[in-house]
């Protein structure tokens, strides 16, 4: 196959290829942080019983969590700018998207841990002169935040693979980084290659961190 790796020096990987891990790790981070809080809010919707709030909530969710994410990126996008009357800008774009489209899913991880904590310290909470609101900051939300953390993060190594699809929009992220590296040199094929080395090695060595933090948190229990 004539592979040849030599040109991939570290000229490359700085001209190239870090400017798209930063976005990358940016989105990654931005959109876990901001999915998790609107999801929280969707989660405490839901479980609030009240059908104003239960019914677009589950709405949101569900609608998100039906269309693919390439599909959702591709309307933010192009139909976004049509409504403010201007353009948004890839990275934004991309920003914005992944927050909304992520707080579906993390919407239920939240939902599931807030329900895994037992409905006896939630009625205790309310035989102290609890309100809802303070029954689920103080009793509820850390104990369902410790219990879903392996989830989130397993959810959050999800999205940051999930990046790969800003090229859709042009966004200029990892994969970008060295497809353009690769068109600059003529070498498609090893920047590739190494291009999926690279999501391996990321992905997985989070993933081992996230089982020992859920070994952990089992020890804990």
């Amino acid at each position: 196959m004539n592979l040849d790796f030599a040109f991939f020096t570290s000229d490359v990987i700085g001209s190239f290829v870090l400017k798209g891990l930063i976005f990358s790790i940016q989105l990654t981070l931005v959109a876990m942080v901001g999915g998790i809080v609107l999801g929280t809010l969707l989660a405490l919707m839901r479980l609030s019983g009240k059908p104003w709030l239960v019914v677009p909530a589950a709405a949101y969710v569900n609608t998100m969590r039906s269309v693919p994410l390439v599909m959702v990126i591709l309307w933010f996008f192009l139909l976004i700018p049509l409504l403010i009357g201007r353009p948004m800008g890839a990275e934004l774009s991309a920003i914005v998207t992944f927050t909304l489209f992520e707080a579906a899913y993390y919407s239920e991880i939240m939902r599931a841990g807030i329900q895994s904590v037992s409905r006896g310290q939630v009625h205790a909470g309310y035989a102290v002169g609890m309100t809802y609101r303070q029954t689920m900051q103080t009793i509820v939300l850390p104990q369902a935040f410790r219990n879903m953390l392996p989830v989130l993060l397993t959810q959050t190594i999800i999205l940051f693979q999930d990046t790969s699809l800003v090229y859709a929009i042009g966004a200029y992220d990892l994969l970008k980084g060295f497809e353009v590296a690769g068109k600059n040199f003529n070498r498609p094929v090893e920047t590739y290659l190494v291009a999926a080395g690279v999501y391996f090695v990321i992905c997985f060595s989070l993933s081992m961190l996230v089982k020992r933090l859920q070994a952990k948190i089992q020890i804990i229990r």
